[in-house]
């Protein structure tokens, strides 16, 4: 069975949708199982029903007031460069509310069942394998994966919501009496899920350049330095998960094909900009196209 595999990466899911529609469209390659963390649970409903051009209209299009209800900080621009800062009224109110996160993403839910319906939800349960969402059960301190078997239409999409939920910057979630948050917090990658779900051939999506060119730049403020600090800590994650299916899918005789950007796309992946999400997702297909050429440039030679 072939699957495709997105990690998360925020607004840089823009990316994977490029790879993934070259991936679909171009080279023709028929999934049975889909696995997304975060961005990628967003991602991969939409594939699976191969709706691509309603998933570019939908993550190029997206703003900030699509996702946070209660934005923890402010974009600002300083010539090309787009950053963000602590939205203080915001996470003053927060604290006053006595809520333990500085935004809320309610705003995102909404967006979900919006854009992924009932129909589809069916769709995917008569014609796919499965479609796995990852989140971390924070109260449990381990990772869990969401088959769309396992759930109804209101359970799956509650999950890719929590899927995506960032904390300290977006909802905390409560089901069952346990607290959840982004599955990005235990598993950045999940190829080693879909080589325990029968895959036998997977293509993994990284929303990470594959080597770090450039010195970060931190935060100037503690807001802005807390949120570097947690990317440091998901970049740790990710390579952690990368590893650790390389070895799965070595020891299962499984074919590993990993995309990832050519270089760092963004320092603040929280930031949703029409014109880099745009431009993000041609590079995607832009990238898959050569990487494809290429390779097969190298076996007409070794023939």
């Amino acid at each position: 069975m072939r699957a495709l595999v997105i990690s998360g990466g925020g607004s840089k899911g823009a990316y994977a949708g490029g790879v993934a529609q070259y991936l679909i469209e171009k080279e023709q390659r028929n999934y049975d199982i889909f696995v997304g963390t975060s961005t990628g649970s967003l991602l991969v409903p939409h594939l699976a029903v191969n709706d691509i051009p309603k998933l570019y209209s939908m993550f190029t299009n997206v703003t900030q007031q699509d996702i946070f209800s209660v934005s923890p900080f402010v974009q600002r621009k300083k010539g090309n460069r787009e950053f963000v800062s602590i939205d203080f009224v915001n996470s003053l109110w927060q604290f006053i509310r006595m809520k333990r996160t500085f935004g809320e993403s309610k705003a995102l839910m909404r967006n979900i069942k919006r854009n992924f319906t009932l129909e589809e939800f069916e769709l995917i349960r008569a014609t796919k394998e499965d479609v796995i969402v990852t989140v971390t059960n924070l109260s449990k301190n381990q990772v869990e994966y969401k088959s769309i078997k396992e759930c109804s239409y209101e359970e799956f999409c509650n999950w890719i919501w929590i899927s995506c939920n960032y904390v300290p910057f977006m909802s905390l979630a409560t089901v069952d009496g346990f607290e959840y948050a982004d599955g990005g917090l235990g598993c950045v990658v999940p190829i080693r899920e879909a080589i325990k779900r029968g895959a036998t051939e997977i293509d993994a999506v990284v929303l990470e350049a594959e080597h770090m060119e450039n010195l970060k730049v931190l935060g100037k403020n503690p807001f802005s330095l807390m949120m570097n600090l947690f990317g440091h800590l998901m970049d740790q994650v990710e390579k952690h998960d990368i590893a650790i299916g390389k070895l799965a899918a070595k020891n299962n005789n499984v074919k590993l094909n990993l995309y990832y950007t050519p270089s760092k796309l963004t320092e603040n992946s929280l930031i949703f900009s029409k014109r880099l999400m745009v431009s993000w997702w041609q590079q995607g297909f832009d990238y898959a196209k050569k990487k494809h050429t290429e390779s097969s440039s190298m076996n007409a030679i070794k023939d």
